[in-house]
């Protein structure tokens, strides 16, 4: 065969090659590397991850949560340690209801916020909030930050946990601002307010919020901010590291413990 043919058939060869060939996302690299569970890192820390199940606004299971385990960058994890640490000297533990959120799952509720007939937890997680603006106010977001791995929401348990009994799907639903004996039974403080919770009285300063639910909000806040977390005004559960490994970039690997394994 003359060179010029075997140099041809090479190229083609070669490119052939390079067209099946896939490469290892990068991203999968980065969280063997940089991301953790919880669980592994603090685990007296409690878990109530509501987007893995029905207990949620969609009111069903949000794409990507495969097991109901809290996730975060080994820095954020470390964060939360600390925090756990300093709470549990004066009777509280923190706990958590969501931690990593993957693209897909931030996908999943902007599908359903433009889906105006489904409304079946209006009545518990935004009463007061026509849903054609939930974008406009905010409320959802084609991005999110629990994307990039160093944001969590979390609350105040005092201890010993009080049990905290499950959620039915198709029980009757309370609104998020009722007293917290009207509200669905979560076994945290008093916050003022459910968790998340579509209204103007789950934005942290909000002054209505007195007494009591004040000053959970701000223990919990003044802990986070020693601990190198900051809080998003609009709710008061939401925290992200101040110093986020990840600040540009948004994560879709599912929530799992294989995830991270």
């Amino acid at each position: 065969m003359p060179i010029s043919t075997r140099i041809r058939t090479f190229a083609v060869t070669l490119a052939a090659l390079t067209a099946f060939a896939v490469p290892a996302p990068a991203q999968a690299t980065t969280t063997t590397r940089s991301f953790v569970a919880l669980s592994d890192v603090a685990p007296s820390i409690l878990q109530d991850i509501r987007y893995a199940t029905r207990h949620d606004f969609v009111g069903r299971r949000i794409d990507g949560y495969l097991e109901p385990t809290c996730i975060l960058t080994r820095q954020a994890a470390e964060g939360l340690r600390q925090a756990q640490s300093r709470l549990r000297k004066q009777g509280y533990t923190l706990k958590v209801y969501d931690c990593y959120r993957p693209q897909r799952a931030v996908d999943h509720f902007v599908r359903w916020a433009k889906d105006l007939a489904d409304e079946k937890m209006k009545a518990e997680f935004y009463p007061n909030v026509a849903k054609d603006r939930l974008f406009e106010d905010g409320y959802i977001a084609e991005k999110s930050g629990h994307s990039r791995g160093s944001t969590m929401d979390l609350t105040l348990v005092k201890l010993p946990p009080r049990f905290q009994r499950p959620y039915f799907p198709g029980e009757p639903l309370e609104p998020c601002f009722a007293p917290r004996n009207q509200r669905f039974p979560d076994n945290m403080v008093d916050m003022g307010t459910g968790y998340d919770c579509f209204d103007p009285l789950a934005h942290t300063d909000n002054p209505a919020i007195i007494g009591v639910a004040r000053q959970n909000r701000d223990l919990l806040r003044n802990t986070l901010i020693a601990a190198g977390f900051h809080n998003l005004p609009e709710e008061w559960w939401h925290y992200t590291l101040d110093d986020e490994p990840f600040p540009d970039t948004y994560f879709d690997f599912p929530v799992s413990h294989r995830s991270v394994r």
